[in-house]
């Protein structure tokens, strides 16, 4: 029988979400591949190998709730579009170093072969290195804002996406492997991981709005709460679908005996979280009423996956 779902819904309404992220993929994928060098250019190698990993099928969940933000603050997408990208650049440099075999092993990301087997180890390093610089030169690229000038927006993504954040998360996932883990300790390592880059796209969406401290507090907690929900899902699709169905090696957790919340809490306490957290994450959007309904849909879709 399949696991039920821990999905809470959170409102009536009906929002296309689909045709929204099938807009919104398509506008950010523009939008990166002016921003990138083109494949030609010399060193060819390394641009293409760039290429492979940045278009090789991703959601764009990560500038699509930048932009979904961006929208909630009554912000315009095209000025959070620079933001959306630098972010997307970041988290998929990340991918391509979590799956190299030195960190995850990975051969498979997103149905395809990862970017080490396809250009060998010593490329698919250098092409993360050059996505996790080509981020700022984006970055840079954003207008600024009388609330948050090119100051705040670089600090914003740097801490999120840091040795205290992001790679802190990637530390602790590796230094916890093979050993016993607590749920304060897993907490820590998803919190970073996953939510910090996640949080830091609704962030970064309201400060391309110029938005009020208030609504900045509210995308704040409503990325947080997501991101964790969202790795928690993860850790429970992991053990509950097939390679087929995640486009990637299933069970990779189990064998490398990483700590998820499903070893350490089991697969029904692992719902009740997620499904906590994700109230937690709608009840945040609550300030912005009507104005949040694409941020609200794509909860909706992040969190309603098969469990």
């Amino acid at each position: 029988m399949p696991a039920p779902k821990v999905f809470l819904k959170s409102t009536k309404n009906k929002f296309d979400i689909g045709v929204y992220l099938a807009r919104s993929t398509e506008e950010v994928n523009a939008a990166l591949n002016r921003f990138l060098p083109r494949a030609s250019t010399k060193p060819s190698t390394i641009h293409t190998a760039m290429r492979y990993s940045l278009f090789a099928g991703g959601k764009r969940l990560r500038p699509v709730l930048c932009l979904a933000a961006a929208e909630a603050c009554g912000g315009k997408r095209e000025a959070a579009m620079p933001l959306a990208c630098a972010v997307e650049c970041i988290h998929t440099y990340s991918l391509i170093h979590d799956d190299l075999p030195a960190m995850d092993d990975d051969d498979f990301r997103r149905g395809k072969p990862t970017n080490h087997k396809v250009y060998g180890e010593g490329i698919a390093v250098l092409a993360g290195d050059a996505l996790l610089t080509q981020a700022f030169e984006i970055l840079a690229q954003a207008k600024g804002w009388p609330h948050y000038d090119h100051r705040a927006l670089v600090l914003e993504l740097t801490k999120a996406s840091g040795s205290l954040q992001l790679i802190a998360g990637q530390v602790a996932d590796l230094e916890g492997e093979g050993k016993k883990t607590s749920v304060q300790q897993l907490r820590y390592i998803h919190e970073r991981k996953t939510s910090a880059l996640l949080c830091c796209s609704a962030r970064l969406g309201g400060m391309s709005a110029n938005c009020t401290p208030l609504q900045l507090q509210a995308l704040t907690d409503f990325g947080y709460n997501v991101g964790l929900a969202f790795q928690v899902i993860d850790d429970i699709l992991d053990i509950t679908q097939t390679t087929e169905q995640l486009g990637k090696t299933a069970g990779k957790d189990v064998t490398a005996q990483k700590a998820t919340y499903p070893s350490i809490v089991g697969l029904d306490r692992s719902r009740k979280i997620a499904k906590d957290l994700t109230k937690k994450a709608f009840d945040a959007l609550k300030p912005f009423g009507a104005a949040a309904s694409a941020l609200t849909a794509l909860g909706d879709y992040l969190l309603n996956r098969d469990k």
